[in-house]
Formats: C-alpha cells, sequence, structure tokens
C-alpha cells in the first residue's frame, strides 16, 4: 500500500509548487488572456500562466485530500492579554473534508467565548466591501452574527501600542468563505475589535 500524505506534508508540497510556479519553473503554456490572437500577442500572459500552473496544482491536491480522507485542518495556538487558545482551523490551500467541518463547528464556542473574553472593553466594527470599509456595531450585533453562522476563526494584530483581534463568523465551506466565491452557500463575517479610539487595519 503506498503512502498518505499527511496535511502537514501537503502543505508543504504546495508551498513548494507555489515557489516553483512563481519562479516560472511551471507554466500552463495554453492559456490566453482574450481568445483573440491578435489581442493576445501583444498581451503578457506570463503572470496568468504561473497562476493557472498552480490553481491546477492545487485542485490536484484537493482531490488527493477528498480521495484519501486528508483532513485540511491545522491547530492554532493563540496567546492575548496572558489567555491561551489552541483551536482548529482549515488551512488556505487547502479543503475542509466533511469531518473537518464538523470539528470547526465543535470548536466555535469556545473560540468565540474567547474573543469575548479578550476583547472587553475593545471598541467593534464589522467589515465589509471586501474589509475596504468598517462600520461600529456593538455586542448584539456579534451576538446575532454569532446564531446564525457555523464556524469561527481568529486573526490577531498587535505590537507594542496596538491591537486588533478579528473574529471570523462563517458557513459553508471554508475555503470557498476565505476568497467569497461561495456566497451564498459560503461565506463569513469579520468582527474587528480594537482598543477605544483606534480604527482596524486588518
Amino acid at each position: 500500500m503506498s503512502k498518505v500524505y499527511t496535511t502537514q506534508e501537503l502543505i508543504q508540497i504546495l508551498a513548494a509548487e507555489r515557489q516553483a510556479c512563481l519562479k516560472g519553473k511551471r507554466l500552463k503554456l495554453e492559456i490566453t488572456v482574450s481568445g483573440n490572437p491578435v489581442i493576445d500577442q501583444f498581451i503578457s500572459t506570463d503572470g496568468l500562466q504561473k497562476f493557472t500552473a498552480y490553481q491546477d496544482f492545487k485542485t490536484a491536491i484537493h482531490e488527493y485530500q477528498k480521495e484519501n480522507r486528508v483532513s485540511g485542518i491545522i491547530w492554532r495556538e493563540l496567546t492575548v492579554k496572558g489567555k491561551n487558545l489552541y483551536y482548529p482551523e482549515i488551512d488556505t490551500e487547502l479543503i475542509a473534508l466533511n469531518g473537518d467541518l464538523e470539528i470547526l463547528k465543535a470548536a466555535k464556542n469556545s473560540i468565540v467565548e474567547f474573543w469575548y473574553e479578550v476583547t472587553i472593553g475593545m471598541d467593534l466594527y464589522l467589515s465589509f466591501n471586501n474589509s475596504k470599509q468598517h462600520q461600529q456595531i456593538v455586542t448584539s450585533d456579534v451576538e446575532r452574527i454569532v446564531q446564525r453562522t457555523e464556524w469561527a476563526s481568529l486573526c490577531k494584530w498587535e505590537n507594542s501600542s496596538f491591537l486588533e483581534m478579528i473574529l471570523q463568523l462563517g458557513w459553508g465551506k471554508p475555503e470557498e468563505a476565505y476568497y467569497k466565491r461561495g456566497r451564498p452557500r459560503s461565506g463569513s463575517e469579520y468582527i474587528h475589535a480594537v482598543n477605544s479610539g483606534n480604527r482596524p487595519i486588518g
């Protein structure tokens, strides 16, 4: 029986392939920009060829994940204000299997509770327009979003004078929610908590 690659090995394989594509070692040569040969001769397709080569490889890895039941979950550890959380999320280059979604759903409450604990007294903002704009909200708004979503993830921006805690509240498949490809069946909302007087940067 042949060896089945682990989640970490697939992440490393994808990272190596991404570098190879960026360096031009892998190109999908039949790609054209417009489909019109007269126009395409004046347009550089190099970047598109690199991108498409990597996307094709990534799709093959996702099929491998499904066939071999290789989880897309990675475990993160986060420390904020002396409090620690160990939680699951889907690696941004992999997909979530059905079992992964169940793990994410089971972890949602502990992630949300941790976020509430470390953001007491902070200003809350909901991002929209692909995180280009933010609207200030209150805790009851967050609670309504929590009720209608299935899983959660966290991100922290911090330096000596600034802290931003981003709570991603999602539904459906994380790989579709991250890039806003799957609406309405998959998607997410981002809640930003910042110290009073600051604005979100993430």
